[in-house]
């Protein structure tokens, strides 16, 4: 795997992110405020709830693409409640879907279950809906992080993902990214999300191999390029 060209200032790094507003309590007064902020600083797209797509699409008004989630967090939806859900969300505007998929599945070693879910979501989308894949990376082993992977990518997923950001286990690692993109070799994009609060944070996902990063925290981490520690240089710590 090449080494990728970091993101050098604020506007460069912004290309980068999914900002991202899922907290159970959230208003529609504060999508609104989270398409401001995210038109402001130059971001990649808003990702917000379900319930809210259509409001993030009017409120975007074509500057920004818009995210949701599907069988979010917990991923213990039936397949045909995750392909409904996502086609609901497509139908109101969104551009892009991060599924959660069913992590008991994968603990099992049942990658059938998690490809045949997978595919039912692909399947209820249009074909340039970008699908996410959530993992939560932080509860599967190394072994099991590779076959799921390899199952959403035979499943038709256009990313990877590490986290809900929800998960008991933690977030993204900069070990988990560089094994997720290590496996799905360029083929696929890799979303780190998950505890990426800083610019040294952000900086290491995307040295690991993140094409896209998951932020709520957006505008603090950009602002860790006018320097002190927020913009070291990444170690290859786990996050």
């Amino acid at each position: 795997m090449t080494t990728p060209t970091l993101p050098t200032d604020p506007a460069a790094l912004a290309r980068y992110v999914d900002h991202t507003l899922l907290k159970p309590e959230a208003t529609a007064a504060d999508v609104t405020a989270l398409v401001e902020e995210g038109a402001r600083l130059g971001v990649f797209s808003v990702c917000v709830s379900p319930t809210f797509v259509a409001h993030a699409v009017a409120e975007a008004e074509g500057r920004l693409a818009v995210a949701t989630v599907c069988g979010f967090p917990s991923g213990k939806h039936v397949s045909d409640v995750k392909a409904a859900e996502a086609a609901r969300a497509v139908a109101d505007g969104a551009d892009e879907v991060d599924m959660v998929i069913d992590v008991g599945a994968a603990k099992a070693g049942d990658l059938a279950a998690v490809e045949a879910d997978v595919a039912a979501v692909r399947a209820a989308v249009p074909a340039d809906t970008v699908l996410k894949v959530i993992i939560e990376s932080a509860a599967l082993t190394d072994d099991e992080i590779v076959a799921v992977c390899r199952a959403s990518e035979a499943a038709g997923a256009d990313f990877v993902k590490t986290s809900t950001g929800f998960h008991p286990a933690g977030g993204a690692s900069v070990e988990a990214v560089r094994l997720m993109a290590r496996t799905v070799g360029g083929r696929l994009g890799i979303k780190a999300s998950g505890g990426i609060r800083t610019l040294h944070d952000a900086l290491a996902m995307i040295e690991a191999g993140a094409t896209r990063l998951g932020l709520s925290g957006t505008a603090a981490v950009v602002a860790g390029f006018d320097g002190g520690a927020a913009g070291a240089a990444p170690s290859g710590d786990t996050y």
